[in-house]
């Protein structure tokens, strides 16, 4: 099945209108926090990002500072028939209650940072929880370690079961923030057409590699 991973970049509530009513099948993404972390320039483990035994940053940012507006969850849910957003406790004023949350163990065993996150969903069924170790060095597939680029980035193979679980071939997944592009390698690696809009032009040439792409244009159907 041939599918299309697509993004702009640009400000999701500036880019969202331009999607009709329920024309994505899932939105999959991971919203800043405003937990300010991306003015430390990292967040986790060491791993691949280390030199001479100490982190580097992964650059400086803003992004991080303030959660996304109502209008953005707002323009989300106009959008897409099911959501599936991680950080949702931290947004918990824009959504309504759900019986199905997701439960992402990171598997740290003592590591001082967090045993898990947590994503709302629009899903009526029962929660669960997806383990895949996450920290830093020790990855769940180490035979296919990922490099690490963004100081929130969610592995791979997390968002594939994620996917596989709520979605089916050839469906449309939007990801109003993009950061490292995970949602579009998930998608292109599962048979799902994917949209993403991410604000920081630094990610354009980031998102060709990871998806061994030349070019990328939007297709008709999101316009």
């Amino acid at each position: 099945m041939k599918t299309t991973q697509t993004w702009k970049i640009g400000d999701c509530l500036q880019l969202l209108p331009e999607i009709p009513d329920k024309s994505i099948d899932l939105i999959l993404t991971d919203p800043p926090y405003g937990l300010n972390i991306a003015s430390t320039g990292f967040v986790g483990g060491a791993d691949s990002n280390t030199k001479n035994g100490k982190l580097t940053a992964f650059g400086i940012q803003e992004w991080d500072k303030a959660i996304p507006t109502k209008e953005v969850f707002k323009e989300m849910f106009r959008i897409s028939k099911n959501q599936i957003i991680f950080g949702g406790n931290y947004f918990i004023e824009y959504l309504t209650n759900s019986p199905c949350w997701i439960i992402w163990d990171k598997d740290n065993l003592d590591s001082p940072f967090a045993d898990c996150e947590l994503a709302w969903t629009s899903f009526t069924s029962a929660t669960r929880i997806f383990k895949w170790r996450w920290n830093g060095m020790l990855q769940e597939d180490m035979k296919n370690k990922e490099h690490r680029v963004h100081p929130t980035q969610k592995p791979v193979g997390l968002f594939k079961k994620i996917l596989m679980k709520y979605s089916k071939e050839g469906d449309a997944i939007c990801d109003p923030f993009l950061g490292s592009g995970t949602t579009l390698e998930a998608c292109q690696d599962t048979n799902r057409n994917c949209i993403g809009f991410e604000i920081s032009p630094d990610w354009e040439k980031h998102y060709r590699k990871r998806l061994r792409l030349d070019n990328a244009k939007l297709d008709a159907w999101t316009t």
